[in-house]
């Protein structure tokens, strides 16, 4: 039993420490090719390969600074905060059937959606405690759009838990079927744009506006602090990825044996990040007016429509 637990506990933090780094390293050689650029495919020789060690290097070469005024143990605490909940729901996504799961809950899905939405506490946080005006901007600007598009990301997974009759993630994977592709696509397409928006990615990245607001509320980290927070955008890429590919795509579901069901969750959760590494380089950041005014002219229309289409079909079968 005991080994048993040490197992995924390890397994689980081998996932969340090496997935990041690896769409990161991917978001390197994606925009580098995308956008023409010539230095991250030259770091240690044969395609950059060691652009990811040259940042790592920099940044725990960066002094650790701390702004005079901040009220520092939060402004310490944030880069933490914004990891946690992202490490726990880690724990939760089955990446196959059986026991390759950290742990499964039959209110899984719940739990995961409140987990991501304790994002906002990180960026009002580091915002608030820098003592910077642009920083505390940033941070009203991620609180806005984070809690506006908790609504349609709770309504779009609510969709595909009626559809599964179950809360709990391995049971939807068991309960999908091939043409939830067409009759789940709204709530798909609404999920993952919410869940971008969630994690401040382009276009939805307003909170950080480096032509507006130096960095928003990550203006005032350097150093270590700094990389724990770039790493937490990339761990939500990967949850977000993972989760889309789960609630939408059939998770572990594939042609082929079903002891390879843990690679057509990887592959599925990596077409997904490239996805969002490519809508950074191809689409341009939207104004936050424009940002409110999609989720809730847009998506939350959308979502609540395709929930009572859900829920009348259900009740007809």
């Amino acid at each position: 039993m005991l080994l048993e637990i040490a197992v995924k506990v390890a397994a689980v933090m081998a996932a969340f420490l090496v997935l990041p780094l690896l769409v990161g390293q991917t978001e390197h050689k994606l925009m580098a090719h995308m956008q023409g650029r010539l230095g991250p495919m030259h770091a240690g020789g044969f395609h950059g390969w060691a652009q990811l060690i040259a940042d790592g290097v920099k940044f725990a070469q960066k002094e650790d600074l701390v702004p005079d005024a901040a009220d520092k143990p939060v402004f310490k605490l944030a880069p933490a905060v914004a990891l946690l909940p992202y490490l726990l729901v880690v724990l939760f996504i089955p990446l196959g059937p059986g026991d390759l799961v950290g742990s499964s809950l039959d209110m899984g899905l719940f739990v995961v959606v409140a987990l991501v939405g304790v994002g906002v506490l990180a960026v009002l946080m580091a915002g608030w405690s820098s003592a910077n005006k642009y920083t505390l901007i940033g941070a009203l600007r991620g609180a806005a759009q984070l809690m506006a598009y908790e609504l349609p990301l709770v309504l779009a997974a609510a969709s595909v838990a009626v559809a599964a009759g179950t809360l709990s993630l391995p049971a939807i994977v068991e309960a999908w079927n091939p043409w939830w592709l067409l009759w789940q696509a709204p709530a798909a397409l609404v999920f993952f744009t919410a869940g971008l928006a969630e994690i401040r990615r382009p276009p939805f990245d307003a909170p950080v506006a480096d032509s507006e607001l130096v960095f928003g509320y990550l203006t005032e980290y350097a150093g270590l602090r700094f990389a724990l927070l770039l790493l937490a955008e990339y761990v939500g890429i990967v949850v977000i990825s993972a989760l889309t590919a789960v609630l939408f795509l059939g998770g572990w579901r594939g042609p082929g044996p079903e002891s390879l069901g843990w690679l057509w969750t990887l592959v599925k959760t990596g077409a997904l990040a490239a996805v969002v590494i490519w809508l950074r380089v191809a689409w341009p950041r939207l104004r936050v007016d424009q940002i409110q005014a999609l989720c809730w002219k847009g998506l939350v229309p959308i979502a609540l429509a395709q929930l009572v289409v859900t829920t009348a079909v259900v009740l007809a079968i």
